[in-house]
């Protein structure tokens, strides 16, 4: 039986990697209008970069899984946050 791999990751690779998935992502956005359905597409590659390119270069398996955990978490923070801002604008209203 094969063991899976072990992953070394810390705090630190979520606080830094996560946001600036974030950012990156809406930075493109931004500048090269790209269509809405491919934003979480983006976001994947670029957890996926960041990981296997810098977080975790000496783990390919390791950097992989973290890759979908950095660009997925960043989707869901940006969706998060976004739901929280409008829910907030829309009680204002009332």
């Amino acid at each position: 039986m094969e063991h899976f791999p072990v992953i070394h990751t810390n705090f630190w690779d979520a606080i830094i990697a996560v946001p600036l998935v974030v950012i990156i992502t809406q930075l493109i956005k931004v500048f090269l209008r790209v269509p809405r359905f491919l934003v979480p597409t983006i976001a994947t590659i670029l957890g996926l970069l960041f990981s296997i390119f810098i977080a975790h270069k000496y783990n390919f398996w390791g950097a992989v899984f973290m890759g979908f955990f950095y660009g997925n978490a960043a989707v869901g923070l940006y969706a998060g946050l976004k739901t929280a801002i409008i829910a907030y604008r829309n009680s204002k209203k009332e």
